[in-house]
């Protein structure tokens, strides 16, 4: 993984989460998505960054709204020049 470039979709908390660590512990530089927990992105990122030694930035999105996520690819290809891995985790519970 290392110098991959990795998109975690709902990675500010939960499962998202540990994937964007886990990402960064092999050495990938990661963008960690959100779209309501930009505190805990931005720690995430914080910790990537400091803790495991690899590039990271936060990226607030809403999966589900198609220009939201071009703005997401847009800036990830401004900083990082490529998307290697994308794993789409971002998701929302509908009660019946």
């Amino acid at each position: 993984m290392k110098n991959k470039i990795a998109i975690i979709t709902g990675a500010s908390r939960g499962i998202g989460r540990e994937v964007a660590l886990q990402f960064a512990r092999e050495g990938a530089k990661v963008v960690v998505n959100y779209l309501s927990s930009e505190e805990r992105a931005h720690a995430i990122a914080r910790e990537i960054k400091t803790e495991l030694d690899t590039d990271a930035i936060t990226i607030k999105c809403d999966v589900s709204q198609i220009n939201d996520v071009y703005k997401m690819i847009k800036q990830t290809y401004e900083r990082f020049g490529r998307i290697d891995i994308l794993v789409n985790n971002a998701g929302i519970l509908i009660p019946n």
